[in-house]
């Protein structure tokens, strides 16, 4: 029977049964099967994969498995170049967008908060998850690695912190873009942009106190709803401190 010889590196490690962890173990087959079906069947995810070498060669998902290949598989390099040996990873997208899951709605806001645009909803099923992934160019976050093994998503990641504002953390790293923060430029209720707005326009809609003691206002661009330099400005400021390690800057803030 054809046999391979896998080894796992570094968080992939993480979708592995215990026994398969940080080893090279190897496996009989009887099908034939492309590179990326078959490291499915182990549990990782595509999208969690930045390059495989066989034989010391870099190949990318379509590659069909030989008897005897020896198959390294890593995950996304962060400190190191290696664009001349990526077969496996897709052009990067334009813009930084993301969808989310429905166990994901806190993380939203938050990416929301941090200025990035992260559509959810909490009745999205996993077809429509994918759908809007692909048609919108945005990238899929999940703590469902099954949904990341749907062929047509081509930028997904899997979620392993289970704390939204660890969550958070791990986004930001993994897309390295805690240097592309722009706080409250999006609406947390809705996801549309905020856009300044007169407050003589909307006196009639702000609590007397608010009217006496703040002049600078920002509306939803979609649902309508009003931010200003409030009580929770302060708050939010921290926040933001406290996961990129920097002094914020933010524009408004929600009562």
């Amino acid at each position: 029977m054809p046999e391979a010889t896998f080894r796992f590196y570094q968080e992939l490690n993480d979708f592995l049964p215990p026994e398969r962890r940080k080893i090279q173990f190897m496996h009989h087959f009887r099908d034939r099967a492309s590179v990326k079906d078959m490291i499915e069947r182990f549990g990782v995810p595509h999208t969690e994969i930045d390059l495989i070498l066989v034989n010391g060669q870099s190949v990318d998902f379509s590659y069909i498995i030989q008897d005897k290949d020896y198959i390294s598989v890593y995950p996304m390099f962060e400190s190191i170049d290696i664009t001349p040996l990526l077969k496996c990873r897709p052009q990067p997208l334009r813009e930084t967008r993301f969808v989310l899951d429905v166990h994901l709605g806190k993380l939203a806001i938050y990416l929301r908060l941090m200025g990035f645009d992260a559509v959810y909803r909490n009745d999205f099923s996993d077809e429509t998850l994918a759908e809007i992934s692909v048609a919108e160019k945005r990238i899929l976050l999940t703590r469902d690695r099954g949904l990341l093994k749907r062929k047509a998503i081509t930028h997904g990641c899997f979620i392993r912190a289970t704390q939204p504002k660890r969550q958070l953390k791990e986004v930001l790293l993994r897309f390295d873009l805690v240097h592309n923060l722009s706080p409250l430029k999006r609406c947390l209720r809705c996801n549309h942009l905020l856009s300044p707005v007169a407050k003589s326009s909307i006196v009639h809609k702000i609590p007397p106190r608010v009217q006496k003691y703040y002049d600078e206002f920002y509306r939803c661009t979609g649902c309508g709803q009003i931010y200003w330099k409030g009580t929770h400005w302060t708050n939010m400021q921290r926040f933001i401190e406290e996961i990129t390690g920097a002094k914020a800057s933010i524009p408004a803030s929600e009562k």
